[in-house]
């Protein structure tokens, strides 16, 4: 694709109409490329699940943990995920039992924001911020 870039070594600025309808250009035909590999990744992660399904059904029938082929070695593994429906009770039973390692360590970017907009003298210690202006465009 031929997006009319500004070129590194043009020293003369392009008007901004023309930056903007190339910035558009080039956002469309990312979106459609992205479009375009996220059916086809959709298509090829169907078929893994559907041999991995096969795969551990194999392992059941055969009563085995793992197989080595000419090809490679396949083995099942025991995953397990947990969750809370109940964030207040599971909240408490973290500052019960001292278990703060239960959560991850990041920050609610909106939630923080609010505190500050709410709270502007109060100042969590240890939070840092970082912000910097972005161009965000958009078609007529």
């Amino acid at each position: 694709m031929t997006t009319d870039a500004p070129d590194v070594a043009d020293h003369e600025p392009m008007p901004v109409e023309k930056l903007t309808r190339i910035f558009i250009k080039i956002r469309d035909k990312r979106s459609a490329l992205k479009e375009e590999f996220e059916a086809e990744d959709s298509r090829l992660q169907a078929q893994q699940d559907a041999i991995k399904s096969e795969l551990l059904e194999y392992c059941k029938t055969h009563g085995v943990e793992s197989v080595r082929t000419e090809s490679g070695v396949f083995y099942r593994t025991v995953k397990t995920r947990y969750w809370t429906n109940d964030w207040e009770s599971m909240h408490q039973f973290v500052l019960d039992h001292q278990v703060p390692e239960f959560f991850e360590k990041r920050l609610n970017q909106t939630a923080v924001r609010q505190f500050i907009e709410d709270n502007p003298d109060l100042h969590p210690p240890g939070l840092n911020a970082n912000s910097e202006y972005v161009i965000t465009v958009r078609k007529k």
